[in-house]
């Protein structure tokens, strides 16, 4: 070393401690993360563990919840068929007195429809509701049921007079009910539940994003492959349980991949739990809300896709950090060891070290603020 060489060493040891510094390091990743969750709480999408922002950007496929995500959540009464021997009027009295204790959207349909025809209806005895089927219970002296398909096929009522109408019914994406009285095929009822306007196009800015989109329903399959059709959804899982709604997660997993669920409601919840990533709708239950990663604040779904994308960017602006980090100190550690004095004398001063480390760290907030800026 030249002379005197103690004072070469001393500066060319400073030089290296001050450019070692990991600052740039240590602000690289979670100036990002805050950044980018700011940005993202600003688009209407709150992030409740950063973990999530990973998670989404390595998703394969969205599964979306049908009533209340897809939907309004707010079905009406479109239809209501009566076999022959039966009033439409007292029939429809009869349901909306069962549904009235039901807390399912499509029962509220019923009871609201019988309302605005400003029938009466009596309180019912012996009442049983069996989840995702439908309900029984006695009305005026009338054994009354009204369920799905398979809830009336299973007690072993014959569907087959109502074939062609409920083939129709579903086609239009409406929800048909069947209703037997005292043992005898009544009515059939169908409850239409009207998309909610964000919901075409997120679904085509998830495909953009080349991502598999799926529906899960309780809804018969006929019906669900009518709403699919429309929208352009590529999987459906239909005539799913409240409590089946886990296994068609991981159906959709082994299939496809990391799976992100969608949904509202507090049969959703398992379901958001068991995803890679859980994604309530902020208007849903507060059930759904804790059992998810990620809240949309809004009803619209068009905040999916800006979630997948804000996640995209973090971890892109996270690579950039650490990469320029790693750079800085892989380059000038070796010039502040004195790597370039015998062949150009050059040494670098701890005053430049200082700043260059500075500059490092500017360098990595000022990459991450850009986050500010991004637009879905």
């Amino acid at each position: 070393a030249p002379s005197p060489a103690f004072s070469f060493a001393l500066i060319n040891a400073v030089a290296v401690l001050i450019i070692a510094c990991p600052c740039a390091m240590g602000l690289a990743t979670p100036t990002s993360i805050m950044v980018g969750t700011g940005r993202a709480a600003e688009l209407g999408v709150l992030f409740r563990k950063g973990q999530a922002l990973q998670s989404l950007r390595d998703t394969k496929v969205v599964a979306l919840d049908k009533t209340g995500t897809l939907t309004k959540g707010q079905p009406e009464l479109t239809d209501l068929q009566v076999t022959d021997g039966f009033d439409k009027q007292q029939v429809l009295a009869q349901i909306a007195a069962l549904e009235q204790h039901s807390e399912h959207p499509i029962a509220q349909a019923i009871v609201s429809a019988a309302k605005a025809q400003a029938l009466t209806f009596s309180e019912p005895s012996g009442f049983k509701s069996f989840p995702g089927l439908g309900v029984r219970g006695d009305v005026d002296g009338y054994k009354v049921e009204v369920g799905a398909d398979r809830y009336l096929t299973k007690l072993g009522y014959d569907l087959s007079a109502f074939t062609v109408i409920a083939e129709q019914l579903a086609q239009q994406g409406k929800s048909p009910l069947y209703a037997a009285i005292d043992g005898q095929l009544a009515a059939i009822v169908a409850v239409a539940d009207p998309m909610k306007e964000g919901t075409p196009a997120a679904i085509a800015a998830l495909h953009e994003l080349g991502l598999k989109v799926a529906m899960i329903t309780g809804d018969n399959r006929h019906t669900a492959e009518a709403i699919a059709r429309q929208l352009g959804i590529d999987e459906v899982v239909a005539e799913v349980m409240p409590n089946g709604k886990v296994a068609a997660v991981q159906q959709l997993r082994s299939q496809y991949g990391a799976v992100a669920f969608v949904g509202d409601g507090i049969n959703d919840a398992p379901a958001l739990a068991e995803a890679e990533v859980g994604l309530a709708i902020g208007t849903g239950t507060d059930i759904a809300i804790e059992a998810a990663e990620v809240v949309l604040m809004s009803g619209d779904l068009r905040a999916v896709p800006n979630a997948l994308a804000i996640s995209q960017a973090t971890l892109r602006n996270i690579r950039q950090n650490l990469f320029w980090a790693f750079a800085y100190n892989a380059c000038l550690i070796p010039i502040a060891a004195g790597v370039l004095y015998p062949a150009f004398g050059i040494l670098l001063s701890p005053m430049l070290a200082a700043g260059a480390m500075a500059m490092s760290s500017v360098f990595v907030v000022g990459n991450a603020l850009r986050l500010k800026r991004f637009k879905p």
